[in-house]
């Protein structure tokens, strides 16, 4: 097993074809299959299931996956380190989806402009899911909500995580036009909240402060954006919790929506301890420029 029998094996756990992996690799297929089968016999393990030319990753695939892309992420990072950052790397990071919109694409800009070379991979998710992936290590940091309400600080630490406030948002829970005149829960006459699946930090201070645990008239939507949230909020069908930046920044009439500030919730920047590399460093500092300036 070597660092390129890795590669080879996540191309085509991507792309779930021989053929296309040998294209993306510049590979011939028959050098592909190849090598599939060497490490497959290095583990003793089918890793994919071939039925009719098609291909699909076994449990053993799966499994497998996830520690060989911790593992070129791993060899990356190494080089990057001993090298004082001359080789570029990547950075992986999380972010939730109003952070990402609102927040990131300045420091974003000004982070790739300074450092061209290293290759930066954003994936949006819930709070939760994202504290998860970077205390695995399939993340390198995350912009989430922790608020110590719902989470007890010293897991974090327990779990070799630090945290930096970064960005405090106020959450304001944004009413379609027959709630206009709504400022205490009990005033709604709406009994759907729009939100992200469970594991969002928003969603949960939403349902707390509504009363939805305790209250079985309230039903949940599930939606994927805060687009599709705005948009249902417009149409008098649901009431959503959005950070006030990101509201402000829709293209929406505040005469036709009612707003109630509920709370203020810190963004915060969490990353593995001891995890110090270049591009990090780089990376943190453009966002301290973006947030003094």
């Amino acid at each position: 097993m070597n660092s390129e029998s890795l590669k080879i094996f996540c191309t085509v756990a991507v792309e779930l074809s021989i053929t296309r992996a040998a294209t993306r690799l510049g590979r011939v297929p028959s050098n592909i299959t190849t090598r599939i089968q060497q490490l497959e016999a290095d583990l003793g393990e089918s890793l994919f299931i071939r039925q009719n030319k098609r291909l699909e990753l076994s449990e053993a695939g799966r499994q497998f996956l996830d520690y060989a892309q911790r593992l070129l992420a791993l060899e990356e990072e190494a080089r990057h380190v001993i090298s004082g950052g001359q080789d570029g790397g990547q950075l992986r990071i999380g972010s939730m989806e109003s952070t990402a919109a609102c927040r990131l694409p300045l420091p974003l800009a000004q982070f790739h402009q300074q450092n061209p070379t290293t290759r930066l991979l954003l994936r949006t998710g819930s709070s939760l899911s994202l504290l998860e992936q970077v205390h695995t290590g399939k993340l390198d940091c995350a912009f989430v909500a922790l608020p110590s309400s719902l989470y007890e600080p010293s897991q974090f630490s327990q779990m070799g995580i630090k945290t930096e406030a970064i960005w405090q948002e106020e959450l304001q829970l944004l009413l379609p036009e027959h709630d206009h005149s709504a400022r205490h829960n009990a005033d709604i006459k709406t009994r759907s909240l729009a939100a992200f699946t469970q594991g969002c930090s928003y969603r949960n201070i939403a349902e707390q402060w509504l009363g939805i645990p305790a209250n079985l008239d309230w039903n949940i939507q599930e939606m994927n954006s805060y687009h599709a949230m705005i948009a249902c909020v417009t149409a008098g069908s649901c009431v959503a919790l959005l950070p006030k930046h990101l509201i402000e920044s829709m293209p929406i009439s505040p005469l036709r929506l009612g707003r109630i500030p509920i709370t203020t919730c810190n963004t915060l920047l969490i990353y593995r301890e001891n995890y110090h590399v270049p591009a990090f460093s780089a990376f943190k500092a453009c966002i301290t420029s973006s947030r003094n300036g």
